[in-house]
């Protein structure tokens, strides 16, 4: 975790990539909360120690599986049926969902190949399509009635308007 500068850095699954992602700053919050229990608890700290760790003696990094256990015992107090992925879903349907994210961020933020792979995300249902639409619509207009129209002097060739209304251009 990067404090100043907002960032947690993770190492991508598939890859093994090292890679910072922004946080927002409850993140830190909570994870400060997090690390004080921990501590106070005797997980190991320090720089080169893994920020996530089992709760529960002997002290082990807290890896997938062991997260995905924790899953599945909040779950069965709950009555839930969450898994780990459906939390990345839920932060892509968002992040999809923000008209000032490119696709291309949220396409790094996941650590995906191929921008087409969010395909699978963006299903909008016809009452998203149609709202969509309307505010789109709304805001040309909008941006139509702000900008001024330039009105320039007429440059009016006198012939032609003495042709045109029959006078004298005299």
């Amino acid at each position: 975790a990067v404090v100043g500068e907002q960032t947690v850095s993770v190492i991508r699954k598939g890859t093994r990539d090292y890679q910072d992602l922004a946080a927002t700053p409850d993140a830190f919050v909570w994870l400060r909360l997090y690390q004080e229990s921990a501590w106070k608890k005797g997980v190991p700290r320090g720089r080169h120690h893994p920020l996530w760790w089992t709760l529960r003696r002997p002290w082990r990094p807290l890896e997938y599986d062991a997260a995905r256990m924790m899953f599945n015992r909040a779950n069965d107090l709950l009555g839930a049926n969450w898994t780990l992925h459906d939390l990345r879903h839920t932060a892509t349907f968002l992040m999809l969902d923000d008209p000032n994210m490119p696709p291309v961020y949220v396409q790094k933020i996941l650590g995906h190949k191929y921008l087409s792979t969010l395909d699978i995300y963006n299903r909008p249902t016809r009452d998203d399509v149609i709202r969509a639409g309307l505010a789109h619509h709304a805001r040309q207009e909008k941006r139509r009635e702000e900008t001024p129209v330039p009105v320039d002097e007429p440059s009016y060739n006198p012939d032609s308007l003495s042709i045109l209304f029959g006078r004298d251009a005299s």
